[in-house]
């Protein structure tokens, strides 16, 4: 009997290459491979042009995919930088928000803040090294010094707070949270022009090292929860 033709296999057409895309994957292998750090230039266009023949649109939209996700910057008549480490492996998560009323979006980052800051504490209560006690002391003390003397203690808290982040051992803490910072740095600095913003949260920390060295993930949460539940009110109270 014959075969029905209806019932052999299709042979699909090959997939149309995607340049761009080999492109980006070409420049992060040249990123990890040169060992770029943040701050360093990429090579010209003409170079990449004739380094991976392919056109300058081609180049530029690569460029263009890096741009939006905050991963590399161009500065007119000085060439292409790197913004952020980047391997062809690397995953970013670009954020964007409506930040044209203040306190709106702050409450809506501390919404999120909340959620991933808890549990934060609490994984590094329970993952924590007595060498990553040692580190958060540290940034723990410059912070307490800093604002004794000054009454303000912002790169020195955020520094605190990056070394509880390390303590997880999982880095998407840090590099999530980070980013949020980085993104609303311009208001989160001094909120509503106040320095003494938050500042009653300042004893918490000190707490909050307490139940990370205890190893008491509950205490942490706890103690993250006043640390926030502090920002809150500060945003609320300052922005009548």
């Amino acid at each position: 009997m014959k075969a029905n033709s209806s019932d052999r296999p299709v042979i699909r057409p090959l997939p149309v290459i995607d340049r761009a895309r080999q492109v980006t994957d070409a420049l992060a292998d040249y990123v990890e491979d040169a060992r770029l750090q943040a701050g360093d230039r990429l090579p010209a266009e003409r170079e990449l042009m004739a380094a991976l023949a392919v056109g300058r649109s081609t180049i530029r939209e690569a460029i263009r995919h890096f741009q939006a996700l905050g991963v590399i910057e161009t500065r007119k008549g000085s060439g292409t930088y790197l913004l952020k480490p980047v391997s062809r492996a690397t995953i970013h998560m670009p954020l964007s928000f409506d930040a044209a009323h203040l306190r709106d979006a702050l409450l809506q980052t501390l919404e999120v803040r909340r959620g991933i800051e808890c549990e934060a504490g609490m994984v590094a209560a329970r993952r924590r090294t007595a060498k990553d006690l040692v580190v958060i002391e540290e940034k723990l003390n410059e912070m307490e010094r800093v604002h004794l003397e000054k009454g303000t203690s912002g790169p020195e808290d955020l520094a605190f707070h990056l070394a509880v982040y390390d303590a997880t051992h999982n880095p998407l803490f840090r590099q999530l949270l980070e980013q949020m910072r980085e993104t609303f740095e311009r208001f989160w600095e001094h909120p509503f022009d106040r320095q003494d913003f938050a500042r009653r949260s300042f004893p918490f920390h000190r707490t909050l090292f307490n139940a990370i060295a205890a190893g008491d993930a509950e205490a942490a949460r706890a103690e993250t929860l006043k640390i926030l539940d502090i920002v809150e009110e500060d945003i609320k109270e300052m922005s009548k």
